[in-house]
C-alpha cells in the first residue's frame, strides 16, 4: 500500500466517523496556492477544517505532532483563503484527526482520536 492511498482512505475513515458525529460535509481536499485542507465540515456553530493523519501506530510519534507550526500556518492560510470565497457565520476551528490502522486499509476498526481546536493557544 503506498501512502497517498493509505492517506486518502485515511481520509474517508475520518470523514465516515464525523458524519456519524452528527457533522456535515462542507467540501474535502480543498487546496491553494499556500497548502491544502484534507476536510471541511459544519458542526453547529463551526465549520471545522480538520487535518488527517493516518499512522500504523504511534510508537515512533503521535500522528498529530507531524502537524508542526508550519503546516498550521499553511493550513490557516488556506481556510482563509476559502472563507474569503465562501461567506459562512460560522466560527472557523481547526481539529486534527488521528487514524491509527496497524493492518492498513485492512484494519476492520482503526482507533480515531479526534482533537479539536487543535491549533488553539
Amino acid at each position: 500500500m503506498n501512502t497517498l492511498s493509505h492517506g486518502k482512505w485515511g481520509e474517508e475513515v475520518a470523514l465516515n466517523y464525523l458524519l456519524a458525529k452528527g457533522y456535515t460535509c462542507v467540501s474535502t481536499h480543498i487546496r491553494s496556492r499556500f497548502g491544502e485542507i484534507d476536510l471541511a465540515v459544519k458542526d453547529k456553530e463551526f465549520i471545522v477544517f480538520a487535518e488527517v493523519k493516518t499512522r500504523k501506530n504511534s510508537n515512533f510519534a503521535q500522528a498529530r505532532e507531524f502537524v508542526t507550526k508550519s503546516k498550521q500556518k499553511k493550513i490557516t492560510a488556506t481556510a482563509n483563503f476559502w472563507l474569503s470565497r465562501y461567506k459562512t457565520k460560522l466560527q472557523p476551528r481547526f481539529d486534527v484527526i488521528e487514524v491509527y490502522a496497524p493492518d492498513g486499509e485492512e484494519t476492520i476498526n482503526p482507533e480515531i482520536i479526534h482533537i479539536e481546536n487543535a491549533f488553539g493557544a
